[in-house]
């Protein structure tokens, strides 16, 4: 028999390749093809703030079905059998997580380098955005994770969740961005921002289960 682990992740991947998984990255090449008509024809400026217009546009598209990350469980039950399961309910999260940045996070990684070349930037520094958005992802998985948590039980909670995430999702902008630059400065920002997913990503299954658990009781 597979793991309770096992079940839920091969689930919410099947779930994921029937239920619009690409939605994602179509959003992230719309706010990447409509910054430069908003910005102008000048290709220096796109090349010096195309780091920052990618990861604004994958964080924007982080936000799209974090709604449905635990409501379609709510809806039909699915979160008391999680609560049953013999395994814990932080580990059945943070499985949960992991399919959703598998098939959310994880496209808009492998599209950041596509996406940069029409915004001209070089090719060192698409691979530095390549990995700032690598290690950077799973963090904003993990809040996003929380927020769906403590929304799941409301009433048009989708639309609470990116109140939530984007001020908590700041710092990972912020470092996100500075680790995508040249210069000393990026290494560091880029060691800072692998500490905040390793933080979250160690803190963020648990504090949605916590949330869940208030929500049952």
């Amino acid at each position: 028999m597979r793991s309770p682990v096992a079940a839920v992740l091969t689930r919410d991947l099947a779930l994921a390749r029937g239920g619009g998984a690409g939605l994602g990255v179509v959003f992230f090449l719309i706010v990447v093809t409509l910054t430069p008509f908003a910005i102008g024809p000048d290709l220096a400026l796109l090349r010096r703030i195309g780091p920052a217009i990618l990861w604004l546009g994958a964080l924007l598209a982080t936000l799209l079905g974090l709604d449905r990350l635990l409501q379609a469980d709510h809806e039909d039950g699915g979160l008391d059998l999680l609560h049953l399961a013999p395994a814990s309910l932080g580990t059945l999260v943070a499985a949960k997580i992991f399919a959703h940045w598998l098939t959310t996070g994880l496209p808009l990684v492998l599209a950041a380098p596509l996406f940069g070349v029409m915004l001209d930037i070089a090719s060192q520094g698409l691979g530095r955005v390549t990995i700032a958005l690598l290690v950077g992802t799973p963090a904003l998985a993990c809040l996003g994770a929380v927020g769906a948590a403590l929304t799941v039980g409301l009433r048009r909670g989708g639309l609470l969740v990116p109140v939530l995430i984007l001020p908590l999702s700041i710092p990972v902008l912020i470092f996100g961005v500075a680790a995508s630059g040249d210069g000393p400065e990026a290494s560091g920002a880029l060691m800072a921002l692998a500490g905040l997913a390793l933080g979250y990503a160690a803190l963020g299954p648990f504090a949605a289960a916590g949330a869940l658990k208030a929500l049952r009781d």
